[in-house]
């Protein structure tokens, strides 16, 4: 008898209908012998209609105590859609009870609409679980010291699911998605596009970093560091799928050394349009320099992703970095009136067009000229580099968005993606 998390997105709780496959899918589980806990999101569009009222209703300078009430509203959703799964997991003839954050509890910091897990109590869900209970716990919330209510940010859920199955131990966490699992890149750009039976606990954070959005970083991070099994699989295959099959459908996520790894140079493909490069002209090349202008930047609460400085000529330089494109007027905004009268610089220009392109494989560490590779491959299809970053275990080029999809099928045919390894 194993202990299982499952956790079910919106879209596996949009309708009644939905809830009682979900019901059924777990039913399913709990009867073969295992312990169940099950983490799921608000039904469909529910945190969306809730924050949009909040907004008609906001005052024009939101203080912490608007978030706070943020909060309050917005874990409602998760509220009823764990109810709704527990009734109608007593209808399938199961003991089952749900519970809020606040009630396991789940214990956060106080960073209202973005709060991070500090700890979690399981001794009352475990005696749940050892009186044959399946155990529904709220995803996305907690409660801080003061016993407000917090929510974990967008996609918080995961992070909540992943967090259980590591507090409680169990053997896996199944996170149930409306895709069928990881793939070598986004089929919608590359039809041939795989899906991996397994993909490495490092490969999943630099391609979840690297704008997959199959799971939330931070729910990748947390099982990074307790050693939490992951399965990603589809929520939309017949609930009563032979079990077996269902346990070992989806990808997983593994801690362990596949034998097959050393083979696959490369995994898979990544791809972000959200980019936006900012370069800094003329710019004096002595130190502090870099400091100066990316310390204001991180003050502005802008994160900055690719660093380039270029080499130094008559004393000057350029500087270039890469931020979300939803803070490219910011960042430059906030240049031009804030380090560039210090600096002396004679201007700042700004780029929304480009795209990070990356390729992603464990196996880059052991096997030489992976990146030469990628960039002849790239210069074969006549698509300029404008930026180059590498690690042990990616290599991003960020290059003119319009050329992005023929990049990521150029790349993918190139490091034979589309070939099923042995």
């Amino acid at each position: 008898m194993s202990l299982i998390v499952h956790k079910y997105g919106g879209t596996s709780m949009g309708s009644t209908e939905r809830i009682r496959n979900v019901a059924k899918r777990v039913a399913k589980w709990a009867r073969a012998g295992h312990q169940m806990v099950v983490v799921p999101s608000a039904m469909s569009g529910e945190t969306n209609r809730l924050l949009g009222l909040a907004k008609e209703l906001a005052p024009s300078q939101a203080q912490s105590a608007y978030y706070r009430e943020l909060d309050m509203l917005a874990a409602t959703g998760e509220q009823a859609s764990s109810a709704l799964l527990a009734i109608a997991l007593q209808a399938e003839g199961m003991q089952a009870v749900s519970y809020a954050g606040w009630q396991v509890p789940i214990k956060t910091n106080d960073a209202y609409t973005k709060a991070r897990i500090e700890s979690i109590d399981d001794a009352r869900v475990r005696a749940d679980l050892e009186a044959g209970r399946v155990v529904i716990i709220t995803g996305f919330q907690g409660m801080d010291e003061d016993g407000n209510i917090t929510t974990l940010g967008r996609g918080g859920s995961d992070t909540s699911a992943v967090a259980v199955a590591a507090a409680l131990k169990a053997h896996e966490c199944l996170i149930y998605t409306d895709v069928d699992g990881v793939y070598t890149t986004d089929p919608r750009v590359v039809p041939e596009a795989r899906r991996l039976r397994t993909v490495s606990f490092e490969e999943m954070l630099e391609m979840a970093s690297l704008g997959s959005k199959v799971l939330q970083i931070r729910s990748v991070e947390f099982a990074g560091k307790y050693k939490v099994p992951l399965r990603v699989l589809s929520s939309f295959t017949p609930w009563d799928i032979d079990l077996n099959e269902e346990a070992a459908s989806g990808t997983l996520i593994t801690f362990e050394e596949d034998e097959h790894m050393e083979k696959a140079i490369v995994s898979g493909i990544a791809f972000n349009r959200d980019e936006a490069k900012i370069s800094v002209i003329g710019v004096p090349d002595k130190p502090g320099i870099a400091y100066q202008i990316l310390g204001a930047v991180a003050e502005a609460n802008i994160e900055v992703d690719m660093i380039i400085q270029n080499i130094s000529k008559d004393g000057k330089t350029d500087f270039s970095f890469t931020v979300h494109r939803n803070d490219h007027a910011r960042a430059i905004d906030l240049l031009k009136t804030k380090v560039l009268p210090v600096l002396g610089a004679p201007g700042v220009e700004g780029d929304a067009k480009i795209c990070k392109v990356s390729i992603v494989g464990i196996g880059m560490r052991s096997h030489v000229g992976v990146a030469s590779k990628m960039f002849r491959c790239l210069s074969e299809e006549g698509i300029n580099i404008q930026m180059i970053s590498t690690s042990e275990i990616k290599t991003s080029v960020v290059i003119d968005e319009k050329y992005m999809e023929l990049a990521v099928r150029a790349l993918h045919k190139a490091f034979d993606l589309d070939q099923a390894t042995a």
